[in-house]
């Protein structure tokens, strides 16, 4: 598992293919899921101006993404459109939704036997505000097309059309809902539309309006689960332009992925409850992570990777009374007159005693911290994130 690796399988899939190679994976090892994002933006366009020799080269993006931020695919694919002749994607497994989106923009698609692409229906996050407007909880998710799909069942299937009695079943949805998601819901719902026609229609080889048509609705609509995996014929019968795949290349494909997957620990989803243990496996309630990389963007010149700090931690439901004791009984035995102790020997105890007492206030948080965790139960597990960047890191490249 080294870069020097990476670098010699990104230069047999250019042997391969006659492609200028860009890698853009994204891990999805649980629970730290990383995405498309604009913090990708700037190192993949340091990664095409090491390669992009000649406006005539072709370029391949090798993706590996469970997703992302939909405003991004574009604004990839409109860069890779200004320094190359032609564009071309490599999926040699999983790429989905905004991954998905980035394979729309490509001119060829180089799909290997498990590759996957996935629906395109975005999806927004709904924050939970308890009393006072504190937030409650995790963001929650809303599908966009789950949105347009309730109002259709409402209006085709429960052929719901009494005024009053729609709006009794309306009340619940808008009351989960707050108006300006709903307004931002008819905004992606347009957007990812356009953005996907766009994408199809940057394209060398132009696509006929009806064709185009078809893959969006498809990818928008048709599919209903957003897990749905899109295979490679049913890739064909959309009528996405793809790419014959040597087994040659296949093996270099997954080869490749194989690297990402091992250096990503894509196998290995962190598990709380034996993590958060210490070397005599007790529990504690928190621990740091140092410098994981959750991402990666690889050519023959240049390697990023994405760093990462996590915190993991125990979250306890807190009762309101606490009961806190500390007695320390600290005396002479009563056989000992203090008076018949000499006066070395009593400034000697008073030594000690201070040396105890600040042994007591040093530890003092630690049993605190302890004592709460024993009245507070258990109600789940939590990580947080910071100090998260992208790194260049020396591939040995020229």
């Amino acid at each position: 598992m080294t870069i020097a690796k990476r670098v010699e399988l990104i230069k047999s899939i250019q042997d391969l293919t006659g492609l200028k190679i860009v890698t853009y994976v994204t891990g999805d090892r649980q629970p730290f899921l990383a995405k498309i994002g604009e913090d990708a933006v700037r190192p993949i366009y340091e990664h095409i101006k090491s390669i992009a020799n000649d406006k005539s080269e072709k370029v391949g993006l090798f993706l590996y993404s469970r997703g992302g931020s939909t405003i991004i695919p574009w604004r990839i694919i409109s860069m890779l459109r200004e320094n190359f002749n032609e564009v071309n994607v490599l999926i040699p497994y999983k790429a989905h939704s905004a991954a998905t989106m980035l394979a729309l923009g490509a001119d060829n698609l180089f799909l290997g036997k498990k590759a996957e692409l996935g629906p395109i229906d975005p999806t927004l996050e709904r924050v939970i505000h308890g009393p006072e407007g504190i937030q409650s909880g995790p963001p929650q998710e809303i599908s966009v097309e789950d949105v347009f799909s309730y109002i259709s069942f409402i209006r085709d299937c429960a052929k719901i059309t009494d005024q009053q009695a729609l709006a009794e079943v309306i009340k619940p949805f808008s009351e989960n809902i707050d108006p300006l998601a709903l307004g931002r819901v008819n905004r992606e719902h347009s957007h990812i539309r356009l953005v996907a026609k766009k994408l199809l229609s940057s394209h060398n080889t132009k696509m006929d309006e009806e064709r185009m048509n078809i893959i969006i609705e498809a990818l928008t609509e048709k599919i209903y689960s957003h897990g749905h995996a899109i295979g490679r014929s049913e890739v064909n019968e959309l009528g996405l332009p793809t790419s014959d795949v040597t087994p040659d290349l296949e093996n270099a494909m997954w080869n490749l992925y194989l690297e990402y997957e091992e250096m990503l620990n894509l196998n290995e989803p962190i598990d709380f409850e034996v993590t958060l243990r210490d070397q005599n496996g007790q529990p504690i309630e928190t621990k740091e992570l140092n410098k994981l990389v959750l991402a990666c963007i690889d050519s023959e010149r240049k390697s990023h990777q994405f760093i990462h700090n996590v915190i993991l931690n125990r979250n306890r439901a807190i009762p309101q009374n606490i009961q806190m004791n500390l007695n320390l009984n600290l005396g002479l035995p009563p056989n000992i007159d203090i008076n018949q102790i000499s006066q070395q020997t009593q400034q000697t105890l008073q030594q000690l005693v201070q040396q105890l007492l600040q042994q007591v206030q040093g530890a003092l948080p630690s049993l605190v911290q302890k004592e709460i965790a024993r009245q507070s139960p258990m109600k789940g597990f939590g990580a947080r994130g910071f100090d998260g960047k992208w790194e260049e890191v020396n591939n040995g490249g020229n």
